[in-house]
Parts: C-alpha cells; structure tokens; sequence
C-alpha cells in the first residue's frame, strides 16, 4: 500500500536539476553547466552553486569545468522526478484533456509536491480509463475494484 504523506527529502530545484542532468544525459550522454543553464533558463553561476550542493549531498559528481554525471542515489531520484513528471502528463492529457504544452508545464510545477498516493491513483485511473470507457455505468464501481485488487476488472478487458 502507497503511503498517504510523506515529505520529500530535496527541494523542488534541487529535483529539478537532477530531472534536466537525467534528460540532458540521455540526450547528449553527458550534462554541462552551460547546458543546464540554458535548459532551465539561469545564469550559470546559479548551475555551479546548485551543482556544488547536489554534489555535497552525494547527488552528483562534477570535475570542476567537467561533465555531470548524476551518482546511484542521484539517479534514482531523477527517475523518480521523470516517473512523477509523466505520470502527471498523461493524466492531464488522456484524463482531462488538456494539450500538451500546458500539460507539461503544470506536471513540472505539481511533479513537487503531489503525495505518492494521490500519483498512484492517478496512474491506476489512466490505466483503467485504457481499459474501460469512462462513459459506462460501472465505471466507479470498476475503478474502486482496480484500486482495492491492484488489477483490472475481468469485465473491463
């Protein structure tokens, strides 16, 4: 079972570094600062700061005037900002609709903050939503059974 609360140990800049050296490796293999600082639109001195306290934090691990490169502990929580990020996407998208340019700005600023339980439900009602219209009767029905079971209703196939 999905803890209802529980807070995060990185503030939401700090995540966000951590996201954009995560994409910025699978673009480029590698992250800069200058490239950091033009994905998130800030000064470099600003990347160097953050990228020294995400370093002392045992986060990343930067040569000075080198490449960035996220350590185990960093990456898992990159992927687990990436995770939230998409997650929310979809949501927005296929759930309510909303175009993708918004969708993506709003998943980045509510990525942050939104409790690991009301993420996975918000993943369980999209996958169910793939599985059963939302237009039939049953639906709620069908929705409190996936999320009680973990699994799809036998009649939602």
């Amino acid at each position: 079972m999905v803890k209802q609360e529980t807070k995060r140990q990185h503030t939401p800049s700090m995540e966000d570094y951590l996201e954009t050296i995560a994409m910025l490796r699978g673009e480029a293999k590698v992250a800069r600062v200058s490239q950091i600082s033009q994905k998130l639109q800030v000064k470099m001195p600003s990347v160097s700061s953050a990228v020294k306290k995400l370093s002392e934090k045992g986060l990343v691990a930067h040569e000075r005037y080198g490449y960035i490169r996220l350590t185990p502990k960093g990456n898992k929580v990159a992927k687990d900002v990436i995770r939230r990020h998409k997650a929310l996407s979809r949501f927005f998208i296929e759930a309510l609709d909303v175009e993708r340019e918004t969708a993506e700005k709003d998943a980045c600023k509510i990525e942050h903050v939104i409790s690991p339980l009301s993420l996975e439900r918000m993943i369980k009602f999209v996958e169910l939503m793939g599985a059963c219209p939302p237009g039939e009767a049953s639906f709620p029905k069908r929705y409190k059974y996936y999320l009680e079971h973990g699994k799809l209703p036998n009649d939602s196939r």
